[in-house]
């Protein structure tokens, strides 16, 4: 997924003002000065992600850098936690945090039977069966070990965090929790109006509303807490002053509030282990209650059900593929299983998110509050459904569809560019593959009751049949292409247009209707036998054979029709020059054969003009000059004016799935295993999937910039998790599970598997 910057600015402008208006309009009358530094979130590229299977507990945890990250609650697209950081010091000398230390690691940990962690088992001994994450923090001169090991309580909205710490030479430290709350997904960029204080000996946060709050918990009790202001006053920077804490106030209000309690831990063999709990709840008193409650329950107890509950969902899939012929590979098959699970509200069901993270600008209040990538697609949400049938989790897939049908426009029968998770949409542009992702994947989940029939299935064909934007511009012209930059007349959305009347038409005879399958049959067949008359240039400067265009904006492609592409690229660039490899959505849909002449000169041409080989395999850019990444000494992404060239977008995980599927239609399986290869080998020490990787240019003199392991992109990618699963059990069957069969059969694609 990816964003027409000019129209997220705009939106997200008017979003901000709108919410600041209203937020004004609640707090009380009178001077307010708000303190600390300005809030932001932290950096996407997460090293884990979890949560508990049950419904009954709706949080979620990233981790990131070595620490925990954003904590979401209480629905998957609200980010209330920014960060959860220990210091150690010695008191007098040093104060470090425990993620910049020589040696973070983030791994999978297993839970015997018992419930305790095999802390120190070697990565070829981690069998995951659970989101049950560690991280191992060591100092460089040896002094101390930190293993803090993450869970959530599957009967309550807690967070779990086991605390190992080890002095390693013998002499005692000090250690503190550094949180940082940021409760109810709260406008960044900005200081902050929460407030916290001490109760007890726990640390209670609420937000500006009173809507969510927030209960540190330790067991045993801390020792010392203290109240502050991010940049000012808060625990982190007394430390780092003063190697102690100077200052113990009780409260915080009206602020960027940051939380301090020391942990009853030296070290030493008597006083290493304690276990925190940040519990959450509308109010202080109840989310103090719920914390309380899971440590009364016990780390072990709790850590066991956590497992527990993952592994009988993993159990309840099909076996694994046998195509993954790698320890690496099934353990990247499970762990991705789980995080499309992960990645589905607990409240509002079927809403899967893109990602747990918020990339680059929008994670510094370019869309304020946060939502982007933490909202729900159509398009990504096919492609996480298609993942969970063909491994075997049917009922997902049927939750995904059916949230597709409850935020379809009822007005016309198209679906929203995307929602929040209770289906209110967020931006408002038109994509018509996302119209089309939801009929085509009804027609693979067998759903054709005349319900689904008259009340989805023929309201979303007839929208993408009647569709006119623009005079002379009728569908299949779309008003964003997939990258959700472009308008015009796309392959890859065609592709899927011409599949979803197909399928629609199917549907339509099902339930007695002719008359519209005869029309969805006639336009399909117009648009299969037209897309290279729309989207195929034999005049373009990438040789002197047909090749398709990434789009053109005229359905001319002879013509040097230019366009601004965005991201700080071009600001007229002639559409000939501008190639990706969308066009083999026609291939995996069964619109146009393997071996199609065109289809054969387009893969010479991104091969020349996109793909570069990387020591773990052979990545693909989005299209020539993809300015959707970090700068070039890896800063973050940010939305710069046409022709500044600052950015630049890096290889794309999802394309090397995407050709190995095109690999296995073309009956090449070795090339196709391949490809799998390559994709299983971006996934991090987490066995996260990311959204890009380093091309052969990374950033120069940082450590952790290398070829082919991942850009500070959206990790994990939701879309690129069902793209493993999706191709390991595609090679294992020999076939393109995922491709509708009656489209395939239309246009004389369909091919018997290779094995």
């Amino acid at each position: 997924m990816k964003f027409n910057f000019i129209s997220l600015a705009v939106l997200g402008l008017t979003a901000a003002i709108a919410a600041t208006a209203r937020a004004r309009s609640e707090l009380p009358t009178g001077p307010l000065i708000r303190k600390g530094d300005n809030a932001d979130w932290l950096p996407a590229n997460k090293t884990g992600f979890g949560t508990s299977y049950t419904t009954e507990s709706n949080v979620w945890f990233t981790l990131q850098g070595g620490r925990l990250s954003e904590v979401y609650y209480p629905r998957i697209d609200t980010p209330s936690v920014r960060n959860l950081d220990f210091i150690v010091t010695d008191g007098k000398s040093f104060a470090v945090r425990a993620q910049d230390a020589s040696s973070s690691l983030t791994r999978l940990a297993n839970v015997d039977h018992e419930g305790s962690e095999t802390q120190d088992a070697s990565e070829k001994e981690v069998n995951p069966k659970s989101l049950t994450y560690q991280i191992v923090n060591r100092d460089s001169a040896n002094r101390w070990r930190l293993i803090t090991t993450f869970v959530t309580d599957p009967s309550r909205p807690t967070l779990l965090i086991d605390v190992e710490f080890t002095s390693m030479d013998g002499r005692p430290y000090q250690l503190y929790a550094v949180y940082q709350p940021q409760l109810n997904n709260p406008l960044v960029a900005a200081a902050l109006n929460e407030s916290g204080e001490t109760q007890g000996n726990a640390l209670v946060a609420a937000d500006a509303k009173a809507e969510v709050s927030s209960a540190l918990v330790a067991s045993p009790e801390f020792s010392e807490t203290a109240n502050g202001y991010l940049g000012s006053t808060d625990g982190g920077t007394d430390l780092r002053e003063h190697y102690r804490l100077t200052t113990h106030d009780r409260s915080a209000p009206n602020g960027t509030v940051v939380q301090i309690g020391r942990l009853p831990l030296t070290g030493l063999k008597d006083r290493q282990h304690v276990a925190l709990a940040i519990g959450f709840a509308s109010s202080e008193s109840a989310a103090l209650d719920t914390a309380n409650a899971s440590l009364a329950a016990g780390f072990e107890v709790i850590s066991k059900q956590y497992a527990e509950g993952w592994k009988k969902y993993l159990d309840s899939l099909n076996d694994p593929p046998t195509s993954l012929s790698t320890s690496q590979q099934r353990r990247l098959y499970a762990v991705s299983a789980m995080v499309l699970a992960a990645s589905e509200d607990k409240t509002n069901r079927g809403a899967f998110i893109a990602s747990p993270t918020t990339p680059w600008a929008f994670g510094t209040g370019l869309i304020n509050p946060s939502g982007p990538y933490h909202a729900v697609w159509s398009r990504d949400l096919y492609e996480i459904a298609t993942a969970l049938a063909v491994d075997g989790d049917a009922g997902g897939a049927r939750r995904a569809l059916d949230y597709l049908f409850n935020v379809q426009q009822r007005s016309d029968g198209s679906f929203p560019q995307n929602t929040k998770v209770e289906g209110t949409p967020i931006f408002h542009n038109l994509q018509l593959d996302e119209v089309s992702d939801p009929i085509i994947l009804a027609y693979q989940l067998g759903r054709k009751d005349r319900s689904t029939w008259s009340r989805h299935i023929k309201p979303a064909a007839n929208y993408i049949l009647n569709f006119a934007p623009l005079i002379g511009h009728p569908a299949p012209y779309t008003r964003q292409e997939r990258w959700e930059e472009q308008s015009g007349y796309s392959p890859a959305s065609i592709a899927s247009e011409i599949a979803a009347l197909v399928c629609a038409a199917d549907i339509a005879q099902a339930n007695g209707d002719p008359d519209s399958a005869q029309r969805y049959l006639a336009t399909a067949d117009a648009w299969q036998s037209e897309v290279e008359k729309w989207t195929v240039t034999r005049n373009g400067p990438y040789g002197s054979a047909p090749y398709y265009l990434r789009l053109t904006k005229d359905g001319d492609p002879d013509t040097g029709t230019t366009y601004n592409l965005g991201n700080g690229g071009p600001d007229a660039i002639d559409q000939r020059k501008v190639v990706d490899t969308s066009f083999l959505e026609l291939v995996r849909l069964g619109i146009k054969p393997a071996d199609d002449a065109v289809i054969i000169n387009s893969l010479k041409v991104v091969d020349t003009q996109l793909a570069v080989t990387t020591p773990i395999g052979t990545f693909w850019y989005r299209y020539n000059d993809d300015g959707y990444g970090e700068t070039s000494s890896g800063a973050p992404w940010t939305g710069n004016p046409a022709e500044t060239f600052s950015t630049h977008a890096r290889l794309w995980t999802i394309l090397a799935g995407e050709r190995g599927e095109y690999e296995l239609a073309a009956h090449n399986p070795a090339a196709a295993e391949t490809d799998l290869m390559a994709l299983s080998s971006t996934a991090n020490e987490g066995y996260l999937l990311g959204e890009q990787v380093w091309d052969n240019q990374p950033p120069s003199g940082k450590p952790g910039f290398q070829s082919g392991t991942g850009t500070t992109s959206a990790t994990p990618l939701a879309w690129a998790h069902a793209q493993f699963i999706r191709l390991a059990f595609d090679l294992a069957a020999g076939r393109l599970l995922e491709q509708p069969a009656v489209v395939a059969q239309r246009y004389g694609q369909a091919h018997a598997p290779w094995g």
